[in-house]
């Protein structure tokens, strides 16, 4: 398992509840690094694998989340499976921010176009009103 931790800090994912990555001076070589590269692409097909079956149980041909717990389990990770659903709804909140920050700034584009357009359309009424005003004048003028 303290490979796996490892390969997911180097790889630049810290997730959560995890154990810390292997302590300060301690150095890996290039062939352990790509035999632990190896491993965890055999990891990760293998739940995938095990993933696809409870999705083809459930009749579907897309995984979820839920598949990918279940894989866990079944593989006898159960240790990851609690830090998993930690970082799945700390990922979901994250995407729920930013879905929720496009829309605000939709909103404000949207908005500051309609005021744009009100603009644009009093500027065209008032345009219209001083021709009709000179239109007047000059009848009245004639």
């Amino acid at each position: 398992m303290a490979w796996l931790n490892w390969w997911l800090y180097s790889s630049g994912h810290q997730p959560v509840g995890l154990d810390p990555p292997l302590p300060d001076g301690v150095n890996i070589s290039k062939e352990a690094r790509s035999a632990i590269s190896r491993a965890a692409s055999v990891f990760v097909l293998y739940a995938t694998s095990c993933a696809n079956n409870f999705a083809m149980k459930g009749k579907r041909k897309t995984l979820n989340a839920g598949d990918v717990l279940s894989a866990m389990e079944e593989m006898e990770f159960q240790r990851f499976v609690a830090p998993l659903k930690e970082s799945l709804e700390v990922y979901r909140r994250e995407q729920k921010g930013k879905k929720e920050a496009r829309k605000d700034k939709d909103k404000k584009a949207d908005s500051e176009e309609q005021d744009k357009s009100r603009e644009e359309e009093n500027d065209d009424d008032d345009e219209r009103m001083e021709e009709e005003e000179q239109n007047e004048e000059e009848e009245v003028d004639n």
